[in-house]
């Protein structure tokens, strides 16, 4: 798959898992994987980054939690403006696929 292409999704992606619940950085990226049949596959050095401009810009809060077998892990977990943010990039996702798809479209008329 183009990673270029992907670029722009990961927060859009980010966001929606976190709005189904809480979630730590290796869940996202299994769920992630898991949710796309392996079509993505985010390392850390992508995902860990992202999460904290997200946490900086407001979008999401990290906290740690300690699981049932004792271990902590930093749980994310969405913000109302995260949320605002999702709904924003869910809005401006719907209008780029539109117009993509319009010209795609178009293009195999005449191929």
């Amino acid at each position: 798959m183009d990673t270029e292409l992907l670029k722009g999704t990961l927060s859009l992606l980010i966001l929606s898992l976190l709005s189904r619940k809480a979630m730590y950085g290796y869940e996202i990226a299994a769920t992630v994987h898991r949710d796309t049949d392996g079509s993505f596959t985010w390392r850390e050095g992508s995902l860990y980054p992202s999460l904290h401009k997200m946490q900086a810009d407001g979008w999401i809060r990290g906290e740690w939690e300690e699981t049932d077998s004792g271990r902590k892990r930093r749980y994310y977990h969405i913000t109302p403006k995260g949320r605002t943010a999702l709904k924003d990039k869910r809005e401006s996702w719907a209008e780029l696929t539109r117009a993509v798809n319009s010209i795609l479209e178009k293009t195999n008329e005449k191929a």
